[in-house]
């Protein structure tokens, strides 16, 4: 989950690595999947529609399809190798996921009980992601939750050198060689359009969320929950 372009998102040997590499990239990544489920069922009816954003993979809907029986999901992610591992992951839970190849242009329109954006929104540049952001709100009811966790960390020169070198550090401990480690975080330094955490919060409160809350950091992943007025 660092610097990942959508080619890699469609080779074949990105996607099949892909599960077993974030679960070991991700700090706490299945407490995340669990701490994000219980977040939206405060909020969420025991029959509710769930919209996953970044959907690609399956692994927070196979999470969050086993925590709540009831609930269907519109899943979207902008590729279809993906999508069709997610597919695959989720087994017979797919049949309570409809699947959309795109954007956020691409869902529904809801309204949803619920949102979600994991490990998605740090691929996006500023003007990109406050639409989406947007865009999630308009399709959320008055009061639904929306947790969204991502890379984000301070954009200071210093303060980024060191909490990006932690997390190479992180990978390194991780099992990646320290040489690839390196030449990851370099990437994430030029690729990824990373915002501060106080700027992500601006971000959510500017479109509509209230009651911004930080409920995950993993080294340089943070995640929040907000709520559509």
């Amino acid at each position: 989950m660092g610097a990942d372009t959508m080619v890699s998102f469609s080779t074949p040997e990105y996607v099949s690595g892909y599960v077993e590499r974030t679960a070991r990239f991700v700090p706490g990544l299945r407490d995340l999947h669990r701490m994000t489920g219980l977040l939206l069922a405060e909020r969420a009816p025991a029959g509710g529609r769930v919209l996953v954003l970044g959907a690609g993979g399956g692994m927070e809907l196979r999470a969050l399809a086993e925590m709540q029986p009831e609930w269907r999901f519109d899943g979207v992610d902008p590729s279809p190798e993906m999508l069709e591992l997610a597919r695959a992951n989720l087994g017979a839970l797919a049949s309570r996921v409809t699947f959309h190849q795109g954007y956020i242009d691409s869902a529904p329109d809801g309204p949803f009980d619920a949102a979600t954006c994991l490990l998605t929104l740090h691929f996006l540049k500023d003007d990109e992601r406050r639409k989406t952001v947007a865009a999630v709100h308009s399709r959320l009811k008055p009061g639904a939750p929306f947790v969204i966790a991502h890379h984000s960390f301070p954009n200071s020169r210093s303060d980024k050198d060191r909490w990006l070198q932690r997390y190479a550090a992180f990978l390194t401990a991780a099992g990646v060689p320290a040489a690839q480690a390196q030449g990851s975080i370099g990437s994430m330094k030029e690729l990824l359009p990373v915002m501060s955490p106080e700027e992500d919060v601006a971000v959510l409160q500017e479109s509509g969320f209230l009651d911004v809350e930080l409920f995950y950091a993993g080294f340089t992943f943070k995640g929040w929950v907000g709520y559509k007025a």
